[in-house]
């Protein structure tokens, strides 16, 4: 066993960290003990790490721990990536004071993007999220993993892509997946199980080379692939438009008739770069509850 604590720089807000994360079931977050743990993959090796705030927005705090001290170098980096520790949120938020956005981060300050806690994880999610409500969503994603995953103390590992490269489609038609949301998911798992796509590689590639990639699978569009840009890769600057979530955010926040065109969403970002990931992050949360 292992112990870390870690201070970061302010505004960081983990109550809207535990409050996003506690939205997917497959998520071990305790918004009351500001507490979440995290399934990792090390070298094919499954082990857990238990993030906890122990500090405020003005002050973040962390204690981090795990169980294999041979592993803890490796976890700490992988955690400082997921939650975006070295990401300079007052520096974002002194760039958007200067914005059309100014009231939305003020209202939002500290609130960081975090990433999924698998490139591979996040793929699947993507794919499986596609064209459904947030609801079912999350239930069709908790019946693959927990049908084809593993768990380890009541945490959740999603199943390798050699696991699922093995299955037939009817076995996901079992858990209400259509027949091509079974083809895109099983398909993509071959891809990358037979290494002809090689998931660590993207870290290394540019946006528009990632997304040229991704969208020459069947079943990934840009929609996916620039989730997986965000929320796997944690990429600052992508605003996609065609994205109804962050349509209908733009009309609420700037009390527009109808959903703003293409080109009247370039107009109204072109002063957001290059951090317009915090400014799709923050649109996204501004709708959330209503």
């Amino acid at each position: 066993m292992w112990v870390k604590e870690v201070d970061i720089s302010p505004p960081y807000d983990f109550n809207r960290v535990l409050g996003r994360l506690s939205l997917d079931p497959l998520n071990q977050a305790d918004v009351e003990a500001k507490t979440v743990k995290i399934p990792l993959y090390i070298d094919d090796e499954r082990t857990i790490a238990t993030v906890r705030s122990i500090g405020t927005i003005n002050h973040p705090s962390f204690i981090i721990s795990g169980e294999q001290s041979a592993l803890q170098d490796e976890v700490m980096r992988i955690i400082n990536h997921l939650f975006q520790w070295n990401v300079p949120l007052k520096k974002i938020a002194d760039h958007f004071k200067q914005t059309n956005l100014n009231k939305l981060f003020e209202e939002h300050r500290g609130t960081p993007l975090v990433l999924d806690f698998s490139l591979y994880g996040c793929l699947m999610k993507c794919i499986i999220h596609q064209q459904l409500n947030l609801k079912f969503a999350f239930t069709l994603t908790e019946r693959f993993v927990k049908t084809f995953g593993s768990e380890v103390d009541g945490v959740w590992f999603y199943p390798s892509p050699e696991q699922i490269a093995e299955l037939s489609y009817d076995m996901l038609r079992e858990l209400q997946f259509s027949q091509r949301k079974a083809e895109y998911v099983i398909d993509t798992s071959r891809l990358i199980s037979e290494g002809k796509l090689n998931l660590d590689e993207l870290s290394n590639m540019p946006d528009e080379d990632v997304i040229s990639s991704l969208v020459k699978i069947r079943g990934i569009g840009p929609w996916t692939a620039q989730n997986v840009l965000l929320f796997g890769l944690g990429r600052k600057n992508l605003f996609p438009k065609a994205d109804i979530g962050i349509q209908n955010a733009l009309k609420k926040y700037f009390s527009l008739d109808d959903k703003p065109t293409k080109d009247e969403m370039d107009e109204l970002s072109e002063r957001w770069a290059p951090y317009l990931s915090y400014a799709s992050l923050y649109l996204w949360r501004s709708i959330e509850n209503s």
